[in-house]
């Protein structure tokens, strides 16, 4: 008895000797799970990519630890709409927005595939524009596209939606007609092959042409083949000032005949004399959403807007692409019918410009040509248009025609007080709508919105923590769970055992957006530590280099690689 006392002392002795070890342990942080629960004091334990661990690891070591005394620890942040794609070809660190916490840049409105011969070929004589963003086309998919990007090395995870426009331009090009039941087939076998490869669903930008030349029918066709592989449909509806209850409507009749979520892409009430139609709005979500529809939203936290000069002109000018467009803007007696319906009130076609209420409300951000860029980036169109002694509606198109582009564009068309609304709205998310960009080489020398490096720590920051819209740990679920449960994606947007161990660990005290439209390169501040798949990305504020970020594919993957043809 005696000797059976001493052994059991002695494998107790060496037990507490053998201390639990764990690749990295994050200790004294306030763990916001994602849930929406308030946070609680507790250690995370991580080993390769998953968290293995969360409570008490005082006992236990890490090969590597983290002190994370007095900042908040959370799922990484997902961005619901990103422009990055192309960004990432150049920069794989994604700075400005893991600098914000976000592990996961989820593409949409385009997409990088489907290409034919005749989209590579116009990509290319676009890039001639602006040679300093110029790229190989390697690809063919939009799957091949996310693979390659992840074999290059991002900082971020990637996923993406299919585009309905990039579908649509493989068969029709950019002609305004309906397709043919031959086209409309091969353009649901494309959409097919996406979901397949990966993709989330379906998206599309209908203020936009060609995709405004979509009719609901199409959209519905196409989003029914999504939801065969458990997809979503989301967009940028047709409308967001006059004719916002329309579109509205069409993105729930979609969601309904398609038998498939829909989420309707930065929601927003655009031109003063639409601000008040929100109530009518949200109760529209509401009712779909009592009846057994799934409808979500997410949003950027400005008031501004930032895309094109084409969003200020009639769709039917720019039918066929930019030569077509410009081609149209030359001819005197279209140019004439074209500027007549840009001084027209209408709910046909969204006129951004119009919306504003003033020409002073647009501003110029975005040219390739050099002149243009020089004397005009940061001026309103009605300085411009000054200069040139001309009307604002024709010298937006003496500027697109110049610049062979859209020319990118920022239009003040929201109030403060509905996008504080929207980020009480428990079903809304966040997404950027921009590019992740770095303030270095080419891109300190690119105009953007101020949301490219600072949407989310402005939520943190100026919404929740100083104005107090929404509590923290809402926030963190608006940012994590909810939009990884409305993309169905699997083991992310929690911080909970055997999940995949993507963090945001920051200060709640410090976290801020410093971008401004005058000054939009900057990076926000107040994010310390961001890890991806368990590799740190962002240390003290500081980026790593390290890139472990992966392809999430969406819900129909077959679990194949894509194959080019």
């Amino acid at each position: 008895m005696h000797r059976f006392i001493i052994l059991l002392v002695v494998f107790a002795t060496l037990a507490s000797c053998q201390k639990q070890k764990y690749d990295v342990i994050i200790r004294n942080g306030t763990v916001y799970d994602g849930s929406g629960q308030p946070g609680l004091k507790a250690d995370v334990g991580i080993n390769a990519d998953t968290v293995a661990f969360i409570g008490d690891l005082k006992e236990a070591q890490g090969i590597q630890e983290v002190d994370a005394s007095g900042l908040a620890v959370a799922p990484g942040f997902i961005n619901m709409l990103s422009h990055t794609y192309e960004a990432l070809l150049f920069d794989g660190n994604s700075q400005g927005d893991i600098r914000q916490g976000v592990t996961l840049e989820v593409f949409g409105e385009v997409s990088m595939g489907p290409l034919n011969e005749n989209m590579k070929n116009a990509q290319k004589e676009m890039m001639k524009r602006d040679p300093d963003w110029a790229y190989d086309i390697t690809w063919t998919t939009n799957g091949e596209f996310m693979e390659q990007l992840e074999k290059r090395g991002v900082s971020p995870n990637i996923a993406s939606f299919v585009s309905a426009i990039q579908v649509r331009v493989h068969e029709l090009g950019e002609a305004n007609r309906a397709p043919t039941p031959e086209e409309l087939e091969r353009m649901k076998q494309l959409v097919a092959r996406a979901m397949e490869e990966g993709a989330m669903g379906i998206t599309t930008a209908l203020i936009y042409a060609p995709a405004f030349y979509a009719s609901t029918e199409e959209l519905i066709e196409l989003s029914k083949v999504a939801s065969q592989y458990n997809g979503m449909y989301i967009s940028h509806m047709r409308s967001e000032g006059n004719a916002i209850f329309e579109a509205v409507n069409e993105t729930i009749r979609i969601a309904r005949e398609a038998n498939l979520p829909a989420e309707i892409y930065h929601l927003k009430f655009s031109g003063n004399t639409n601000w008040n139609k929100i109530d009518s709005v949200i109760a529209m979500i509401d009712q779909a959403n009592r009846e057994g529809l799934k409808i979500t939203a997410d949003m950027y936290t400005y008031t501004a807007g930032a895309t094109g000069l084409d969003a200020a002109m009639p769709p039917w000018i720019q039918e066929g692409g930019i030569n077509e467009w410009i081609k149209r803007m030359k001819d005197p007696a279209l140019r004439k019918k074209a500027i007549q319906e840009m001084r027209t009130p209408t709910n046909k076609w969204e006129n951004l410009m119009m919306l504003t209420g003033d020409f002073d409300k647009v501003l110029l951000l975005g040219f390739t040509n050099d002149s243009l860029r020089k004397n005009f980036t940061g001026k309103t169109l009605k300085e411009v248009a000054a200069i040139y002694g001309k009307s604002p509606e024709e010298t937006a198109m003496d500027l697109v025609i110049t610049d062979g582009t859209r020319v990118g564009t920022a239009y003040f068309l929201m109030s403060e007080e509905n996008v504080k609304r929207q980020i009480a709205l428990p079903y809304v998310s966040f997404g950027s709508d921009a590019a992740s960009m770095t303030t270095s080489g080419n891109f300190i020398k690119t105009p953007t919105h101020p949301r490219a490096y600072g949407n989310f720590a402005r939520l943190l920051g100026k919404y929740v923590r100083d104005e107090k819209i929404i509590p923290l740990e809402e926030a963190v679920r608006r940012l994590t769970s909810l939009p990884a449960g409305n993309l169905k994606i699997q083991k992310r947007g929690l911080l909970k055992p055997g999940y995949f161990a993507d963090l945001a660990i920051f200060d709640p005290a410090k976290v801020q957006d410093h971008a401004t439209f005058e000054n939009p390169h900057q990076y926000s501040t107040g994010m310390v530590h961001v890890f991806v798949n368990g590799t740190q990305v962002l240390k003290d504020g500081e980026h790593t280099n390290a890139r472990p970020g992966r392809f999430v594919r969406g819900p129909g993957w077959n679990g194949k690689e894509a194959i080019a043809e």
